[in-house]
């Protein structure tokens, strides 16, 4: 292999798969690749992703600056004046770019005069502020600004003025999430370098502290303007540099403001911290903390000790308390001097993120990690439901609203408003029509029926969306109708929705301007009732090209990547590259670190007393089938030592087993108590309350010696970045394949579109069924091995893994499985019956013990 002679910088000694890895992820960025890697978890993966990725950055760094600083081409004169102006080229490119430490410090001493006058009290002016004018009108705030027509592109007056850079759809979002009013500036020094950088996402803030640990342990070499230098480093000054390194986050992680961070929610986070920034807020009631000119001082300070060592987001939030300035804000100073930016999936898969947050991807690497689940992610990300009750309390606002300010609403005000309220009336008609007409609790909505009601065929929504967006009209009517229903009652009316409901609509109203192939519409009735008005973001390649295109190579890595076949790697191809060439993919992946014999794998077709156990959704609900599924999981409860983990296929089958289980017997006891005699039993309940406590509760089972059984469920919060290292998972079992429910009209819909597109390309009918089939078998398969994957967590670890369900021992499922589990599957594994398994479970853990 190419490059098997580099030097990696890994803390330890690397395991042969790593340096493999670390090789295939160098080779990968140097010819500019897309690179789907899967290295199951526990091999080291992060850490050789961050020794790879890095140690190629300061390579490319050293090659730009020997570059640059290089005359080039041939000079016609004596070798010593061509020998001086080369050292002087290169001494004017140190002294531009040298020691970041050192640069800073000058910085630092100018700025400490600003922050001594900052600290001595309040600029005259602001003071100023505070004390003129007369007291304004209350009601006139909620008022709307004139607004003047459109130009030939859609843009209002107000809009031109602001950053012609920034689209609508940035403005919609900085307005949600508390963009500040005016720029901050800190981020346009010309004195600091813009970095080639590395951004690595992953799904949660906790991967990415996971991550930033790892960050922590490697020693990478000092840049390579600095080895240039004719002085050696000082004694006190370390010999490896440090990374540049900058954690992005959400406000509820960063938020230093007691006053905003008790709202409790995300949403009630953003919205309370854009109130304290509205132009009406006094300015005693704003926040303090928000960087602006005067405060520069602050922000720079913030900018350089986040740069001076590895942090992670709640070091960052520490900081900004220490200083006495935002760091959620202020955080945006620091990147175009960083070289590794961790963030998670939201800020790096939306376009209008990056560029609120003022984040360019040309040239850069990107690196996802736990991308088993990234077309998941992505239409996750670009998919909004709207339900009746905040329809309806859009209507009744804006009726209210319009009561009270309709004569001062002028010109295009006017007009705007009222087809705002339009066409909320149609999409809102619309669904009350089907609440009583559907039978069914779900169903396909065309967007021809939301639009349908009077004159709403008549209006741009472009124009009507960036009207919205930039006048505030949402939070204006929101605002109005809380300063109404407070000044009635005398305190305020709590309502459900953290978000106003306006601007959530509004976000819902900018799909209707989708183009119908990327996405659908779906009506729901869920439980107590509720009706939902859902739009499903179906392909996903649009919103993915840009970062592919963009940056210079795209890593996806994750430890349950397969299917990666070459026939299954056509998911990927198909509906997320499809328009890159063949020759830019690349795909690379390696087995487990552990010895064989550290893993015990089989597929199990028959319960103890023979009974096939086959979990199709058509029959798992048997009552037999899940007696016998009990008495299956006692005899294993009494052989798994420690720690056993066993995955259902859905909530609502682990709810309907568990409350069997409590009425059957298996013989004095029922099937409950028998499986507590073995072991403390714990079950994952849906939602996120009561995660902690269970895991708590287990481990705490576990270390007293008692043992534990938890019951969790196949894309749950416990399949997804909890370790059962060690004693916590001994066992792991899955019962049955999680297939979604492929009679749903999410699921139909998306089958259809497979199919469609399939079409498209010239294949037949046949070949667009299979493509649909086999990508209805990867998703449930992706999920199965999320799960496996929770066991076996470093070298020394050792687990059994069983695959309950028939269908487990057919080719067409366990080829679909990792190379690591397929391995362990030996021949006996997939015809054996219950007694041969029990036994080889046995030996398995007498031999470990």
């Amino acid at each position: 292999m190419a490059g098997t002679s580099r030097q990696f910088h890994h803390p330890f000694e690397p395991y042969e798969i790593q340096s493999q890895l670390m090789n295939a992820v160098y080779d990968c960025i140097s010819d500019g690749k897309v690179g789907i890697f899967e290295s199951p978890t526990g091999t080291g993966k992060s850490l050789s992703l961050i020794c790879s990725t890095v140690s190629w950055l300061r390579d490319e760094q050293s090659k730009l600056f020997k570059n640059e600083a290089s005359l080039g081409g041939d000079v016609e004169e004596p070798a010593w004046i061509v020998e001086q102006a080369q050292r002087q080229r290169t001494e004017m490119l140190i002294r531009q770019r040298t020691d970041l430490e050192f640069r800073l410090a000058k910085i630092r001493d100018k700025e400490s005069c600003q922050r001594r006058q900052y600290e001595k009290g309040e600029p005259a002016m602001k003071r100023a502020k505070l004390n003129q004018g007369p007291k304004i009108d209350e009601e006139r705030q909620f008022v709307l600004d004139d607004y003047e027509s459109d130009d030939e592109n859609g843009r209002s007056a107000v809009e031109r003025s602001r950053d012609e850079s920034l689209s609508a759809a940035t403005l919609d979002l900085m307005q949600k999430l508390g963009e500040p009013l005016e720029p901050i500036k800190g981020d346009s020094d010309p004195e600091l370098p813009d970095e080639l950088k590395v951004f690595f996402c992953s799904r949660t803030h906790s991967q990415l502290t996971q991550f930033v640990n790892e960050l922590r342990r490697v020693k990478i070499v000092r840049a390579a303007w600095l080895e240039t230098e004719k002085d050696s480093p000082p004694e006190n000054e370390p010999q490896h540099n440090v990374v540049k390194h900058l954690p992005l986050g959400s406000r509820r992680n960063l938020c230093i403001n007691p006053e905003v961070v008790s709202a409790g929610s995300t949403a009630a986070i953003n919205e309370r911290c854009l109130d304290l920034q509205q132009p009406s807020t006094p300015q005693e009631q704003k926040c303090p903390f928000l960087p602006n000119k005067e405060n520069q001082a602050l922000v720079n300070e913030f900018r350089d000790n986040t740069l001076a060592r590895v942090r992670d987001i709640e070091d960052l939030a520490t900081l900004g308390k220490q200083i006495g300035i935002c760091p959620y804000y202020s955080a945006r100073t620091s990147i175009k001097p960083s070289e590794v930016v961790t963030l998670p999936y939201p800020l790096l898969l939306q376009k209008s993120a990056r560029e609120a947050l003022g984040i360019s991807l040309k040239g850069h690497i990107v690196v996802i990690d736990e991308a088993h689940n990234l077309m998941d992610a992505i239409s996750s990300i670009h998919s909004i439901a709207v339900t009746q009750s905040q329809l309806h309390r859009c209507q009744t606002q804006l009726r209210v609203y319009l009561q009270k300010f309709r004569n001062k609403l002028k010109g295009k005000n006017r007009v705007y408003v009222t087809q705002a309220a339009r066409l909320i009336d149609s999409v809102s008609e619309c669904l009350d029509k089907l609440t009583s007409e559907q039978k069914v609790s779900e169903a396909l909505v065309e967007a021809s029926d939301l639009m349908g009601g009077k004159g709403v065929d008549q209006i741009n929504l472009n124009k009507l969306i960036r009207y919205l967006t930039d006048s505030k009209l949402a939070r204006k009517v929101e605002s109005y109708v809380e300063y109404t229903e407070t000044t009635r009652s005398g305190s305020l009316q709590p309502h459900v929705d953290a978000t106003p409901a306006l601007t959530h609509v509004q976000g819902f109203l900018q799909t209707l301007m989708n183009p119908a192939a990327e996405g659908r519409f779906f009506f729901e009735k869920g439980e107590s009732n509720t009706v939902t008005l859902r739009y499903i973001l179906l392909d996903p390649t649009f919103h993915f090209r840009e970062v592919v295109e963009d940056a210079r190579a795209v890593i996806l890595a994750g430890g349950t990547m397969s299917p990666l076949t070459r026939r299954q790697m056509e998911d990927y191809v198909r509906y997320l590259f499809a328009y890159v060439a063949p020759e830019r993919l690349a795909t690379w992946s390696c087995g487990h670190i552990i010895p064989k014999d550290n893993l015990f794998v089989r597929a199990m077709s028959n319960a103890p007393d023979g009974m096939d156990l086959d979990f199709s959704f058509a029959k798992r609900t048997s009552a037999p089938l899940i007696n016998a599924l009990g008495r299956c999981l006692v005899r294993l409860a009494a052989t798994v030592p420690d720690g056993l983990v066993v995955f259902f296929p859905s909530y609502a089958y682990l709810d309907q087993v568990s409350a069997q289980w409590h009425n059957v017997s298996t013989g004095s006891d029922s099937i409950w108590a028998s499986l507590e005699k073995y072991k403390a039993v714990f079950k994952e309940a849906k939602g996120s309350s009561g995660i902690e406590d269970a895991l708590t509760q287990y481990s705490k089972a576990i270390d007293e010696g008692k043992g534990g059984l938890l019951l969790s469920v196949v894309g749950g919060k416990m399949s997804e970045g909890i370790n059962f290292s060690d004693k916590l998972g001994r066992g792991v079992i899955v019962v049955g394949l999680p297939f979604p429910n492929i009679h749903s009209a999410q699921w139909k819909a998306k089958l259809e579109y497979i199919e469609r597109s399939t079409l498209a390309r010239g294949k037949s009918g046949a070949e667009g069924k299979a493509a649909g089939r086999e990508f209805y078998e990867n998703a449930c398969i992706r999920a199965v091995n999320q799960s496996i994957g929770r066991a076996i967590r470093h070298r020394n670890d050792f687990a059994s893994i069983l695959l309950l369900d028939r269908r487990y021992s057919t080719p067409r499922i366990t080829n679909k499985l990792p190379g690591w589990i397929k391995e362990g599957l030996s021949e006996e594994g997939t015809t054996a019956t219950f007694s041969d398994i029990f036994q080889g479970l046995q030996n398995f853990f007498k031999q470990k013990n």
